[in-house]
């Protein structure tokens, strides 16, 4: 179950990640355009900011997805780390179960938002302001299937104790405990040291 889970995650993280690059590359144009031909041509690209903007929410949205998703957001873990493993199981359940509330907070919010605005137009592109707040709608359900998939792990699976922190006080710390729990793997696995 847990499988199928991860594969399911990992290609909507995906695709997720390419679309926030593509609405990235999207924004640079725009924008970038938009300079150039406000400096040289005094014209412009009269949807660039408005559609800027709305491409900035969603390719934020998406973004945390895909960290919620590869645990890449950067917390304290000073406390967590020193307790024992039945403490950061405690810890890491209590943070999942606020992070679902919190999530569907989000979601309902976002829908709400989302119905009440669909009618209403944006002034330059004339697009339903309702798909802004949809970005809300996309975090808020990604989110909740994301933490629930990692709770019911928490739950129902045996973690290692790196498992049981699922944030790091930096991203330089991070890497460096990846290579170090790497090297012990392979210097655990039979036959790594001979010739």
């Amino acid at each position: 179950m847990f499988a199928l889970a991860d594969r399911v995650l990992r290609g909507y993280t995906r695709v997720l990640d390419a679309l926030a690059g593509l609405c990235l590359a999207i924004m640079v144009v725009l924008v970038f355009g938009n300079v150039v031909l406000r400096y040289t041509f005094n014209s412009g690209i009269t949807i660039s900011e408005e559609l800027s903007r709305w491409l900035f929410v969603w390719l934020t949205f998406m973004g945390a997805v895909v960290a919620l998703r590869e645990h890449g957001h950067l917390g304290v873990d000073a406390l967590v780390s020193r307790l024992p493993t039945l403490g950061k199981k405690i810890c890491l359940v209590v943070a999942q179960v606020a992070m679902l509330y919190v999530s569907w907070l989000l979601l309902s919010g976002s829908w709400s938002q989302t119905v009440i605005n669909w009618e209403t137009e944006a002034p330059v592109t004339g697009a339903s302001v309702g798909i802004f707040y949809a970005s809300g709608v996309l975090m808020g359900a990604s989110a909740i299937a994301i933490l629930l998939r990692d709770l019911l792990r928490t739950l129902f699976i045996p973690l290692a104790d790196h498992e049981l922190i699922m944030v790091q006080e930096s991203e330089e710390a991070a890497a460096l405990e990846q290579i170090q729990r790497d090297a012990q793997a392979a210097s655990d696995t039979p036959g790594a040291n001979k010739p």
